[in-house]
């Protein structure tokens, strides 16, 4: 029985529905964060999956419990995260869900101008703005975001 001529798939022009005052630009994703149990091992195996130089320095947040390590790759980053404590959020994430994507971030021209804009538009902001190891940072509500935790940044100058 033959197969009745369709398209692929149908295209349909969604209206971008913004703040008439939207003064932040969002750019390119800037990194993918990956909670991990050792950033030691994660390390040598995304320098090996990523042909990525070995050139990674590994940060520590007391205060947030996680230690970091950054991977450059080509116009953006894997950021490795591992927990100080169980308690702390990787490591809650850890528990829930194992290794794996935590988050993905953005770049933005002014983290608090940007956490302003989506609490005006009904997504909550469940931390920060506050001090990353990358720069200022905030996380959106993912529950507001299909189930995406995103995070936007506003990078430290190199």
């Amino acid at each position: 029985m033959p197969h009745p001529t369709t398209p692929l798939c149908e295209m349909r022009y969604h209206p971008r529905m913004t703040l008439a005052s939207s003064n932040t630009r969002v750019g390119a994703l800037n990194h993918i964060g990956l909670a991990v149990v050792s950033i030691e091992e994660s390390l040598q195996q995304f320098y090996d999956l990523l042909d990525s130089p070995q050139a990674a320095h590994i940060l520590v947040n007391e205060e947030h419990g996680v230690r970091g390590a950054f991977i450059e790759q080509g116009e953006t980053h894997v950021e490795l995260l591992q927990p100080l404590r169980a308690d702390s959020v990787i490591g809650r994430f850890l528990e829930r869900h194992g290794e794996g994507i935590h988050h993905m971030a953005f770049t933005v021209d002014d983290v608090e101008v940007k956490a302003r804009e989506l609490e005006a538009l009904g997504i909550p902001i469940i931390t920060g703005p506050r001090e990353g190891f990358s720069g200022r940072i905030a996380f959106a509500d993912p529950s507001k975001t299909h189930g995406a935790l995103i995070e936007f940044v506003t990078p430290y100058l190199r």
